[in-house]
């Protein structure tokens, strides 16, 4: 083999070098497209759990419709789906199932937050609430019925046991 075949060859080929740059510019834009979706996943879920708590408000608006009243903290949310969790025996004759399925649970395991009486805002409404993907109250992933005040806070004050999910 001549010199100048030699060098034609070298010149063709890929270094080490140049193959570990390609890689490692493959591995960023890797990276980078990995981290968008995670975020859009995140985002995605987030916003079906605001799709069920529509559900969820539908039917409590149902129950209010029926009833004249929204269910107590103790009937909680389990009463849009479950004749068993009815207190009052004279309103029980008007019940009817408020939803196909239960849904005592939010997209993330954890049960609903459900209080008869707001503390945020207007005294005729409910709370209603999810504790995000992060499973504790007052941070920024929660999902709530009422609007956030200036600071974000989003806390909703009193029992956690009126939680309820049936």
């Amino acid at each position: 083999m001549t010199q100048a075949t030699r060098r034609g060859r070298m010149a063709r080929a890929f270094t080490l070098f140049e193959v570990l740059i390609v890689i490692a510019i493959i591995l960023a834009l890797g990276g980078l497209v990995a981290y968008n979706l995670m975020g859009r996943k995140e985002q995605a879920e987030n916003d079906l759990c605001k799709v069920d708590m529509n559900t969820l408000r539908q039917a409590l608006k149902m129950f209010r419709f029926d009833h004249g009243r929204y269910p107590t903290d103790e009937e909680g949310l389990a009463v849009l789906w479950s004749k068993d969790a009815m207190q009052d025996e004279e309103q029980l004759k008007k019940w009817a199932s408020r939803m196909e399925k239960p849904m005592p649970k939010d997209r993330f395991g954890h049960d609903w937050g459900y209080r008869q009486q707001s503390e945020h805002g207007d005294e005729t409404e409910y709370d209603l609430w999810s504790i995000g993907r992060d499973g504790v109250e007052g941070t920024d992933d929660d999902v709530v019925s009422w609007d956030k005040d200036a600071e974000g806070t989003t806390t909703p004050s009193g029992d956690s046991s009126t939680k309820t999910g049936g």
